[in-house]
């Protein structure tokens, strides 16, 4: 998805747009990692307004995704959604070497060249930080038996899951002065 410059300073121009989500390098690394894998594609709505000297873009990225619970392995489906504003400021080429301290601003901005705005990483970006970091298909998720392996949200597998671990049984003598 881009946008001329040019046009935004004329006026406000608003987009809508439909992409698989292997049109996005990032999302296709995250299937290809096991991360998760997309199901529907990434729809985007934009609006892109010049301010004084940047342009704002807000939108909305919807999709789907199919992820597996890390705690009983189940796979389930979740919508992935996010608003977001992203301001893009002509890059001046110029490189800072010293540490600067960033507004709030700065921390939703980003530096563009030339006369055209490709927003494909950002809209991937918004898609990627919306995926769990660890998945969980519900939160009270009792996950799987560490003794058989069986799937402890469908009820109890009457393992004795009471007993210490001998591996760590060492521990239990350690004592830590303070």
């Amino acid at each position: 998805m881009k946008i001329r410059v040019d046009e935004v300073k004329k006026k406000r121009v608003d987009l809508n747009e439909e992409e698989p989500a292997a049109h996005y390098p990032n999302l296709v690394e995250m299937e290809q990692a096991g991360e998760c894998s997309f199901i529907a594609p990434v729809h985007t709505e934009l609006s892109a307004v010049w301010e004084y000297d940047h342009v704002r873009a807000a939108g909305k990225v919807n999709t789907a995704a199919k992820l597996t619970c890390s705690r009983c392995l189940a796979e389930y489906e979740i919508p992935v959604s996010s608003d977001f504003t992203i301001f893009y400021t002509q890059s001046s080429g110029e490189q800072l070497d010293e540490e600067v301290e960033l507004s709030d601003e700065d921390l939703i901005s980003v530096s563009f060249q030339g006369d055209e705005i490709n927003f494909d990483f950002e809209i991937a970006e918004q898609v990627m930080m919306e995926i769990p970091f660890k998945p969980l298909c519900s939160e009270d998720c009792k996950g799987l038996c560490t003794e058989c392996g069986a799937d402890l949200n469908q009820g109890d597998c009457g393992c004795d899951r009471g007993t210490v671990n001998l591996k760590m049984s060492a521990l239990k003598k350690l004592s830590i002065d303070k």
